[in-house]
């Protein structure tokens, strides 16, 4: 049997917020594995080992088999692009070891909010290939699984490594992590889905941050997510658009937060034992809720209103309590989906 010619893209993470490209086409899976192997690489040599097993073609007329082909060929590009973007952020945090001079401190400052960007376009792909295996997983749910469980870890693995690479960005003082400064890093997205007319983009606070700025709530929150109701026709070409094209939408965004407090444990004040995160006789609670604008009015059509309130203010209608375990971004993003799901439905 003849090598079969595959093209295989690797998006490499770059300094700019476009990002660039390399690719690789036009030659047989054994020159491609080859070669990448010669330079020494180990990051690259089992996933380019998995490649050459996947890249010969199938019988002519089995669309699954073809499937499954197609599918493992961009489970591969995923897993080079995670690698490569892992690589990237401990790069940029090795260098905080032997940046000296303030220019050269404010040059690699700059270097996060563009690499933040990059990731976002990867977190992209990730919820997109996740979706695009829904409708399959009737037919091929064994093969589909453990395909769908490698996306959601490495996403995680991603927010993770991000979130550190922030905060000790911080700690040395070249970001910032208040929200109400103009050049924060307070959180970051990490990716967008769509859900019939609901876009939904998700957001990860670097650390736990004050539901409102001026005002102790006692709710520290999380995560944040923007839903957007988008027209018909965003609807329809939506799903093929992947997140790369901004859609036109319809009504007001809706805020959701995940937030905690902690709240007075009263069984442990009585002397009994309780298992949890807990400081004292108080005990952390997770929750999801909405924000709900009391200042200004929604409905207002002063626009002094606007310009004269400098921190808006509102409460949290909260709709569904998580228990005393932070929840994962991925699982977190799925109770609000299932909520968003339910009230679609009722509507």
């Amino acid at each position: 049997m003849s090598d079969i010619e595959v093209q295989v893209e690797v998006r490499v993470a770059s300094d700019s917020p476009s990002g660039q490209q390399e690719a690789v086409s036009g030659e047989t899976a054994s020159d491609i594995t080859g070669s990448l192997q010669h330079t020494g690489h180990p990051d690259v040599e089992e996933p380019l080992s998995l490649l050459a097993s996947v890249a010969l073609a199938p019988p002519r007329g089995d669309p699954a088999a073809c499937g499954r082909v197609e599918g493992s060929l961009q489970s591969m590009q995923l897993q080079l692009q995670f690698q490569s973007l892992m690589s990237e952020a401990a790069k940029l945090q090795d260098c905080l070891a032997n940046v000296q001079g303030q220019i050269e401190k404010d040059a690699l400052a700059a270097e996060v909010p563009s690499f933040l960007y990059t990731c976002q376009r990867y977190f992209n792909q990730l919820e997109s290939a996740a979706q695009s295996t829904v409708p399959q997983l009737g037919s091929q749910a064994f093969d589909i699984y453990p395909w769908c469980m490698q996306l959601l870890d490495f996403s995680q693995q991603l927010c993770d490594r991000l979130v550190q690479l922030v905060v000790a960005y911080a700690s040395y003082g070249l970001l910032c992590l208040d929200e109400t400064r103009p050049n924060s890093v307070s959180h970051f997205c990490i990716g967008q889905r769509q859900l019939g007319r609901l876009r939904l983009s998700t957001f990860l606070y670097c650390k736990p941050t004050p539901y409102l700025a001026r005002v102790n709530t006692g709710l520290y929150k999380r995560m944040r997510w923007n839903v957007d109701r988008l027209g018909d026709e965003q609807q329809q070409t939506g799903g093929e658009q992947g997140g790369e094209r901004e859609a036109e939408t319809v009504g007001d965004t809706e805020y959701y937060f995940l937030c905690y407090e902690d709240i007075p444990n009263e069984h442990r004040a009585a002397g009994g034992d309780c298992a949890g995160p807990f400081h004292d006789n108080m005990l952390r609670m997770w929750s999801i809720g909405q924000w709900v604008q009391i200042n200004p009015n929604l409905d207002t059509e002063d626009i002094y209103d606007w310009i004269l309130c400098e921190v808006p203010q509102a409460s949290y209608h909260r709709l569904r309590f998580l228990g005393s375990a932070e929840p994962s971004s991925c699982s977190a993003t799925d109770f609000l989906q299932q909520l968003l799901l339910s009230r679609q439905t009722k509507e």
